[in-house]
């Protein structure tokens, strides 16, 4: 498995890295050039739907098809939860009759409900516990 961690880099900026040697910044909105942690799972949903929609539209549409998704949700700050996030697949589809399209449509959505962890995830709520390793010499 993975290994996943942040290393704190400043006030409010951390660097996430992975044990494969990928490295992401994250900070506060104040920020340049970092992602926020909500941002960061807005991220996450749509490459999840993106990758778990990649066969079936690979399928129709051939392996070159361009594809663009978008993520947008408002926090709700004084429950510090995202109440709502919408997520847009940007994509031709005037290759395709509208009822093959609707089809793709139907097959898309299915593929996401069941292989996208992330998505499956956030709809059905998970336990996240937290600890404090104390590292005294």
């Amino acid at each position: 498995m993975t290994k996943l961690w942040v290393e704190r880099t400043g006030t409010r900026r951390y660097t996430g890295r992975s044990s494969r040697g990928a490295e992401v910044l994250v900070g506060s909105e104040t920020v340049d050039g970092v992602f926020t942690p909500g941002e960061l799972m807005k991220i996450a949903l749509a490459a999840c739907s993106g990758m778990a929609s990649d066969a079936p539209l690979s399928r129709r549409l051939g392996d070159d098809y361009d594809a663009t998704i978008e993520v947008t949700g408002a926090a709700d700050r004084e429950r510090e939860v995202y109440p709502l996030l919408e997520e847009t697949l940007k994509i031709d589809l005037s290759g395709l009759t509208e009822a093959d399209a609707e089809r793709l449509r139907i097959v898309v959505n299915r593929a996401i409900d069941q292989v996208c962890t992330v998505g499956r995830t956030l709809k059905a709520g998970t336990q996240v516990t937290f600890d404090i390793d104390d590292h005294r010499p």
